[in-house]
């Protein structure tokens, strides 16, 4: 059947209304809504949201399967509640030509589960020292609009100015991955009592926002877009806030963990909790949660970085920096956000699907949940709680930080442009 009836779902938090989709397209919303030949989906109690977008998702594909594919990831995205991430360009090959992000773009299309938007690379190979082919990758079928390093930082002024200037002329983006190298030699976890403590190299948080310091003041000096990459120090943030008064076209995001995780779970020595940037400090923590909430830092992005068990099953120092995010992303902005009073469900709306698809130009995305708008929808049953099993996830990876963690809430349905992705809390 192509018309769906959602009864009784709290659109973004608000009154129950009925949502009748028919096609592709959310054709009415409203109370008392009848269509005697749609499938009714019972969502008393639920939270409808717009469909999730992820400005930052690591899909692995090409290069590292044994991480996850474009299927998986996608897979992962929509048990998640996302109906689009961004793919970073940090694969094997790199995403630096138009040949390899049309071929992502192309397993996006093929593998169904969300939309997904390549991300180029900034500089060719990654290697920080010659522009990648911006325009073409523009120009090509995937149509980029972000350009990202990350995983590695762009620390050179006149490559990164460049860049800025480069993607003004289409109204691209450059996501900046925010690591001074120098500083971070050798680095394994944030610079502080605990790393003193624990005898780990160090990794400032100055390391985070010199870089930012340069970049904003590069954009503005271009009159360019510049998107930071998952901020973690207040610094950062205070920095990010200046910016942003001064007018400049900046923006930011964080992640779930840097929400809720802290350094001091390094002291179990646990490699799940060797990320990039570090975990910081409390004080950190909840200087991003109150960024969050009054908007300067403009959205929660995943940085979902699959890896495969032997990557993470070592010691501390030979383990690989990441964590896995899509599936366990919502739940921990209700624990942190939403359930501590700081953002209401419309605010979930906005940090986690409106203005995700603004940075990222992305059409048909981040739109209001009204008759006419593409049917791209999440439902959340937000009393549900549940220990996290990272054997059940779609992800081909299990590196979670939160396994046995209870956590608030459960996507029970993903609509792909008005076909259900996942129903029950299952993938369809």
């Amino acid at each position: 059947m192509s018309k769906i009836l959602i009864r009784g779902a709290k659109v973004l938090g608000g009154e129950p209304q009925d949502v009748l989709i028919d096609g592709e397209t959310v054709v009415e919303v409203g109370t008392g809504i009848e269509a005697a030949d749609a499938t009714v989906v019972e969502a008393a109690g639920q939270i409808l949201l717009p469909g999730l977008v992820d400005l930052h998702t690591h899909l692995r594909e090409p290069g590292r399967e044994d991480s996850e594919t474009v299927l998986t990831g996608t897979k992962a995205a929509a048990v998640g509640g996302f109906t689009a991430v961004h793919a970073m360009a940090n694969t094997f090959p790199v995403a630096d030509t138009a040949g390899v992000v049309e071929q992502v773009w192309r397993l996006g299309k093929e593998s169904g589960y969300c939309d997904v938007q390549p991300v180029g690379a900034v500089t060719v190979g990654l290697e920080g020292k010659q522009l990648a082919e911006l325009g073409a990758m523009h120009d090509s079928a995937a149509g980029v609009k972000v350009f990202s390093d990350d995983g590695k930082c762009v620390d050179d002024a006149v490559i990164m100015r460049r860049a800025l200037e480069y993607v003004k002329a289409f109204d691209g983006v450059v996501a900046q991955h925010a690591q001074e190298p120098r500083l971070t030699e050798g680095a394994q976890m944030n610079e502080g009592i605990v790393s003193a403590e624990l005898g780990l190299g160090g990794w400032p948080a100055v390391a985070e926002e010199s870089i930012i310091a340069r970049d904003v003041l590069l954009a503005a000096h271009v009159g360019s877009r510049v998107h930071i990459c998952h901020l973690s120090t207040a610094g950062s943030v205070e920095i990010v806030r200046w910016a942003k008064s001064k007018g400049w076209n900046v923006t930011a995001e964080v992640t779930p963990h840097h929400l809720l995780l802290t350094d001091e779970l390094v002291r179990t020595y646990n490699p799940v909790y060797k990320v990039n940037p570090p975990l910081r400090t409390e004080a950190d923590v909840m200087a991003l949660r109150e960024a969050l909430a009054d908007g300067t830092i403009d959205c929660v992005a995943t940085d979902h970085a699959p890896h495969p068990h032997e990557d993470k099953d070592c010691e501390w120092a030979a383990a690989a920096m990441g964590m896995v995010g899509l599936e366990t992303a919502l739940s921990v902005v209700q624990q942190t956000m939403v359930d501590t009073g700081l953002l209401d469900w419309a605010g979930v709306a906005d940090r986690m699907s409106t203005r995700p698809a603004a940075i990222g130009r992305l059409e048909g995305h981040g739109r209001p949940v009204s008759a006419g708008e593409p049917a791209n929808l999440t439902l959340v049953d937000p009393a549900y709680r549940g220990a996290v099993d990272p054997a059940g996830f779609a992800s081909r990876s299990r590196n979670t930080p939160y396994e046995g963690r209870e956590l608030p809430g459960r996507v029970t349905h993903t609509f792909l442009r008005g076909r259900a992705t996942v129903v029950d809390g299952k993938l369809a």
